[in-house]
């Protein structure tokens, strides 16, 4: 009986960070940066006018997968009123198989016929 090798299917990460008006995953999003590992597109903070959830639950929701949250650090006595950064970030990924190139075959047919060149 002949053995079935499967290949790993390589993925790209997406990188959503939100930040969020209190430290609850239920509260409204204030600012966002989404980071695509397989775009040749740099993506900006805020980018577009509206956030892409209103929530991090929103984000839980549809897939994304909470691997970072901040620190809960008070401020230090006398500075509870400065303006500083956002102190409720956090960062979410999906992972999303990377599609070949329309012009180039999917990974199976290209490591096949690597093998094939290989041993000639």
């Amino acid at each position: 009986m002949p053995v079935t090798v499967r290949q790993p299917v390589p993925l790209r990460q997406q990188v959503l960070v939100l930040y969020l008006s209190t430290s609850s995953l239920a509260s409204k999003v204030v600012g966002w940066s989404l980071f695509d590992g397989d775009s040749p597109e740099a993506e900006e903070a805020g980018s577009s006018p509206e956030p892409p959830y209103l929530t991090g639950l929103d984000a839980l929701r549809d897939g994304w997968r909470l691997f970072q949250a901040s620190q809960l650090l008070p401020p230090p006595a006398g500075e509870e009123y400065a303006t500083s950064f956002q102190k409720f970030e956090f960062f979410f990924e999906k992972l999303w198989p990377i599609e070949p190139p329309i012009d180039q075959p999917p990974i199976e047919q290209r490591a096949t016929s690597l093998v094939g060149a290989a041993s000639l």
